[in-house]
């Protein structure tokens, strides 16, 4: 029978250590077990930011569409001309922003503000800018992945394109600015092309009269919408530009909103 201990070293003798080898392999395999879990942490991150942010934001739109619809419901009917307050308190929506070339359903919830607060939940209205329907510019921004990823295809709005305003007593049209062939580069008599691609630092896009100075006077009526550029990615801002087609319609003149909302 075998005995039941090993029998020890001789005295004066060491078990054998690591070789150089060994000690490779085993550094090779925690380097690898490293990037495993810094994978599985970044893939989680991803998604978290590309599926559970949208779901958490179309809860927020859903929320936010039946708390403006119920209050819009409560309003007499207005005759002439939309009419929209001249400020609304931060985080506050107030409009219904619709873009058919985005699909024929697509529409967003508006809130006054750009902070990751409002961003989270919707498109943002920059404090400060025109509201619709008046002049001066319209200055918007929102998401273009994750948050519910409201500009996503921003870059697929072409020239003459309608982006259809909605407020609590009727609908504001602007058509995207650009020339007849498509060219998006082309600009309007007030030099504002339908789009560009500009930095972080450029924020005289949402200037009264888009590209000039902060304070100068409105010499129109524009809309800006304003997403990051490239996807994925922070370093740019796409920015779309829109200008007011006619005065706007009412509920009470087209209950079912202007023929806009059909296009795309």
């Amino acid at each position: 029978m075998a005995p039941t201990d090993a029998p020890a070293p001789p005295a004066g003798r060491r078990r054998p250590g690591r070789t150089r080898g060994d000690r490779r392999r085993a550094l090779a395999g925690g380097l690898g077990q490293t990037l495993v879990t810094a994978g599985v942490v970044l893939l989680l991150f991803v998604v978290y930011e590309l599926w559970v942010t949208d779901l958490f934001s179309a809860r927020d739109q859903d929320r936010l569409s039946d708390r403006l619809r119920t209050e819009w419901s409560a309003e007499p009917p207005a005759s002439g001309v939309p009419t929209v307050p001249a400020q609304v308190p931060v985080g506050e929506p107030f409009a219904v922003l619709h873009v058919p070339r985005l699909g024929a359903d697509w529409s967003r919830v508006v809130l006054e503000g750009t902070s990751e607060d409002q961003l989270s939940q919707g498109p943002g209205h920059y404090a400060g800018t025109a509201m619709p329907g008046a002049p001066g510019n319209v200055a918007l921004a929102g998401h273009r992945v994750g948050r519910g990823s409201p500009f996503l295809d921003l870059d697929r709005l072409r020239p003459g394109d309608p982006v259809v305003v909605e407020v609590a007593d009727g609908w504001f049209t602007y058509r995207v600015l650009g020339d007849a062939s498509g060219d998006l580069t082309a600009q309007d008599p007030n030099g504002v092309p339908g789009q560009r691609i500009v930095t972080p630092a450029d924020v005289d896009v949402i200037a009264p009269v888009p590209g000039g100075a902060a304070d100068a006077a409105p010499a129109g009526s524009y809309l800006t919408i304003t997403t990051c550029h490239p996807r994925y990615s922070a370093r740019q801002r796409l920015v779309v530009h829109a200008v007011l087609d006619g005065p706007g319609v009412t509920r009470a003149d087209a209950p079912d909103g202007p023929p806009a909302l059909t296009e795309g």
